[in-house]
């Protein structure tokens, strides 16, 4: 995927091409976690949908539930679940946006011109 040592860093043109790519997979997985935390809600607390999207998007944002009080047991189960999931979906949307650049600063760093 990226450039091996050996070889100079990409252009900067293919460099964004590379960071909107990781940008784009960073949203799909974003979505999708999202997607699951609408219909989790929706399903175990018959929330609607605009508050079901609230308390999931709050929690994938790392600010917590909006909603604590009046949960259903099935509720406060799929809302600890789905906080824990939260959590590591921050930690790999995170690790998809840095790769690129940690890659591209070591690459820098190690890359010697005599090999070109």
């Amino acid at each position: 995927m990226y450039e091996p040592h050996h070889l100079p860093p990409i252009p900067a043109g293919r460099f964004a091409i590379r960071i909107i790519m990781h940008g784009a997979i960073a949203l799909g997985i974003v979505a999708i976690s999202l997607f699951i935390g609408i219909a989790g809600y929706m399903a175990t607390e018959q929330m609607g949908m605009l508050d079901a999207f609230l308390n999931s998007s709050m929690l994938l944002g790392g600010m917590g539930p909006v909603k604590t009080e009046g949960l259903t047991p099935e509720g406060k189960l799929f809302a600890g679940c789905y906080a824990l999931y939260a959590g590591l979906v921050f930690i790999a949307v995170m690790s998809i946006m840095l790769a690129p650049v940690v890659h591209r600063v070591m690459h820098r760093y190690h890359w010697d011109e005599k090999h070109d």
